[in-house]
């Protein structure tokens, strides 16, 4: 009997599911709520701190994301050489204690220092679990286990109303400051608090090998191992690589591309969508906090259905692309919606459904012509490389708003990054639909 049709194998890749990817969603979850934090504490941080214009922030993000960029690829390995768990385990801790320093910055230059430590803490956490997951899950599960861990992101945003209410904190004399700090340096301290809870934790909920899995029987283990290490075998026919090559490789250099493209809309967008809310219309505090929500809930739907579907016809080109069309479509078409609310959330839901409901699908790609070390290190090194569009994007949007005083020039700026990223992916010739879907 296949490996693959084994009852040991499917009881092994049930476990694998309930066991790993709840703890690796919660882990996801929290450290990606900080980037929607900066979004929602900056309204409070601007009315404290006068010098704290939009460009500021942009270049917070610019040197969150120069910090992430230089301990990316060594996670990565880290991970494949060394201990996933021990690896995240560092990452949640020191995010959590330089995520609480950000509530006692002053100054511009404090701000980007800190946000630049926060980036050299986190390094390694994305790509580290895409590589974790290849430990665990065979190719035919990959997208939707991928989809589960990636769906931890709009559900992060979609928490921002608790950050929202925060900021009323010291604003009243009926919501004083509490302990000498208001709203919003209570946004980063209360929320480094659960990372550094799940730093911890996770040296005990996660398992780096199906081997070394108490949960699992020895028959489980040795028949998902068999079946991961048949897959690795079939794809290393005629295709070994070493490190160097892989990075040197024209697929890997075009998604490293295409991914900075894309991270230059998203996380634009993520820290921008606020301050463009609060330009264009007048709307209340309550509605506010509800229409921040809007966006993520669709990309959370999209994100689960993309995964699913990307694993069940075992294609993911046109399940990368086509979401990052439609995105860059509704980023063009958002300033012709300014003055109808209607329209213009219309158009943010679709930008971040796509620019979520691609991901599953696109990080499938590498590990379809990459395998050990240099998928590892290949997958560090589109992250690093593809996440300084986090730096490029937010530090140009803000340029253009207050250069131009207007955020229509961003949102051209992005739609233009997002259709360059689709047409990437599509030229690629990756990912076209085969058998291995179920």
């Amino acid at each position: 009997m296949s490996q693959a049709l084994s009852p040991e194998f499917q009881s092994a890749r049930r476990k694998a599911f309930w066991r790993l990817l709840p703890v690796l969603f919660i882990s996801y979850m929290v450290a990606y709520i900080d980037r929607v934090n900066v979004a929602v504490a900056k309204l409070g941080m601007a009315k404290d701190l006068p010098a704290f214009g939009e460009e500021v922030f942009g270049f917070g993000q610019t040197m969150f994301f120069l910090g992430y960029f230089l301990l990316e690829v060594p996670g990565s390995l880290m991970v494949e050489r060394w201990s996933a768990r021990k690896w995240i385990s560092r990452i949640m801790i020191s995010w959590g204690l330089m995520a609480a320093l950000t509530a006692f910055v002053s100054t511009p230059k404090e701000f980007w220092t800190v946000r630049f430590l926060l980036g050299l803490a986190e390094a390694g956490f994305f790509p580290g679990v895409i590589v974790y997951l290849t430990h665990w899950f065979t190719s035919r599960d990959r997208a939707k286990a991928l989809s589960i861990f990636l769906v931890a992101t709009p559900f992060a945003q979609m928490l921002a109303p608790i950050s929202v209410q925060l900021l009323d904190i010291g604003r009243s004399p009926e919501n004083p400051a509490l302990l000498g700090m208001v709203g919003w340096q209570w946004v980063y301290v209360l929320w480094a608090l659960p990372a550094l809870v799940l730093g911890v934790a996770v040296l005990w909920l996660l398992t780096d090998k199906p081997h070394q899995a108490s949960w699992l029987t020895q028959g489980e283990a040795q028949a998902l191992e068999a079946e991961l290490e048949r897959e690795r075998v079939e794809q290393a026919r005629g295709r070994r690589m070493t490190l160097g090559q892989a990075f040197s490789h024209p697929k890997v250099l075009l998604l490293c591309l295409a991914y900075f493209c894309i991270t230059t809309c998203s996380h634009s967008m993520e820290l921008f969508m606020p301050s463009v809310l609060k330009d264009w219309y007048a709307v209340t505090k309550d509605n506010f906090k509800w229409l921040i929500v809007l966006p993520p809930l669709l990309a959370l739907v999209g994100q689960l259905l993309g995964g699913w579907s990307s694993d069940r016809f075992g294609e993911r080109r046109l399940h990368a692309s086509v979401p990052l069309m439609w995105g860059a479509a509704a980023m063009l078409m958002a300033p012709f919606t300014q003055g109808s609310l209607m329209a213009t959330m219309t158009c943010l839901m679709l930008a971040f459904a796509g620019f979520k409901t691609y991901m599953p699908a696109f990080w499938s790609l590498p590990s379809l012509f990459l395998i050990k070390s240099a998928a590892a290190g290949s997958i560090g090194l589109i992250n690093s490389v593809g996440n300084l569009g986090g730096a490029f994007g937010p530090w140009m949007v803000g340029r253009i708003r207050d250069t131009t005083q207007s955020y229509a020039g961003g949102f051209y700026f992005m739609g233009v990054a997002m259709a360059l990223a689709a047409v990437i992916v599509l030229s690629l010739g990756l990912g076209k639909r085969s058998s291995t879907g179920s």
